[in-house]
């Protein structure tokens, strides 16, 4: 009896106990689980905000960049193709997240699958940090070739410093030296002019103020009557004999202008209007006029003046000193002209 009753006690086990302390264990072991997981979005979020200060950093500077330098447009290009493929990968990992997290929260007690999926969204970060580094380095590089550009500029900026400083200083030099030449043409042409002075007062002197040799301006006439016969280019006797005075007084003013004056006298032939005719020697007064004015100072060198202070021009009719249709006005067109001028 007291056998069998043993055995029925035997048979009634209490079960209870046992089952508390499994699911106690379970709950355990799933708020662990939670708290893992809930520990890794922390981090993984902590992460990801890390990594948006990093991209808006690389993206201010690529933006930098691309102001300074478009040479570098290509790399730049690169950097922001790879911060963007950063950026959806990033976008797709938080979305991942995000669905992760209502799974969570619908107790689909998916915590195996989380996982999985959180070590993959951690080989993706870790393969995104490694493009964000390649990134840097390109940003890097970037900088240090700005860095070089800047310092190349700043020794140009020197160099055209140390031009632009040469050339005021240049420029002084030149309004100095001008100031200078001026100063220098206005005492040659003073001193000319006072030689001027001399030699037409000497002609007047040798030539006895003669009608037909008067001074104009700052020129010394002979009408052609007093040289040449009319039509002709040939020097007559009375006119040689002018001449040999003014050679005479041409040798003698050069005697006392300086070397350094480089003077000549200016023999200009000119005619009247009429137009050359019956002379098969001249076609036109150009050439009546040239051959006078060369006549002259061919014999002026005859007689001792130096060629090269001497220089013959023809002027035709083109040049009258009075413009009327009058015998008179001819007349007085028809002249040789001397003038004391520098070459």
């Amino acid at each position: 009896m007291a056998l069998a009753k043993a055995r029925r006690s035997a048979r009634h086990v209490d079960y209870w106990p046992g089952f508390v302390d499994a699911l106690s264990t379970l709950l355990l072991a799933i708020m662990f689980l939670l708290s893992v997981f809930v520990l890794a979005q922390f981090l993984l979020s902590r992460e990801i905000s890390g990594r948006d200060e990093v991209l808006a950093r690389l993206n201010s500077q690529i933006n930098e960049l691309t102001q300074l330098l478009a040479l570098e447009q290509g790399n730049t290009q690169d950097a922001q193709d790879s911060l963007a493929s950063l950026q959806a990968s990033l976008l797709a990992a938080e979305s991942e997240r995000s669905r992760l997290q209502q799974l969570l929260d619908q107790g689909a007690g998916a915590d195996s699958e989380a996982n999985a999926r959180i070590g993959t969204l951690s080989g993706e970060l870790d393969a995104q940090r490694q493009i964000s580094q390649r990134a840097l380095s390109q940003v890097e590089l970037l900088n240090q070739q700005i860095a070089a550009l800047r310092k190349q500029i700043a020794a140009l900026e020197d160099a055209l410093e140390v031009s632009e400083a040469r050339d005021r200083e240049s420029n002084t030099k030149i309004a100095d030296l001008g100031r200078r030449l001026n100063v220098a043409l206005a005492q040659r042409v003073q001193e000319l002019n006072r030689y001027r002075s001399d030699f037409f007062g000497r002609l007047r002197e040798i030539l006895s103020d003669r009608e037909n040799i008067r001074i104009v301006g700052d020129r010394f006439v002979f009408q052609s009557e007093v040289l040449f016969p009319s039509g002709s280019e040939v020097i007559n006797p009375a006119g040689r004999v002018e001449m040999q005075k003014l050679a005479e007084a041409i040798i003698e003013l050069q005697r006392e202008i300086p070397p350094e004056i480089n003077w000549v006298l200016r023999v200009d032939g000119h005619t009247d209007n009429i137009p050359v005719s019956g002379n098969r020697r001249w076609t036109d007064n150009w050439e009546l006029s040239s051959a006078r004015a060369t006549s002259v100072v061919k014999f002026l060198i005859q007689n001792g003046v130096p060629a090269n202070r001497l220089v013959a021009a023809g002027f035709g009719e083109f040049q009258p000193l009075d413009p009327a249709d009058t015998d008179a006005a001819r007349a007085a067109n028809r002249r040789i002209e001397l003038k004391l001028t520098e070459r």
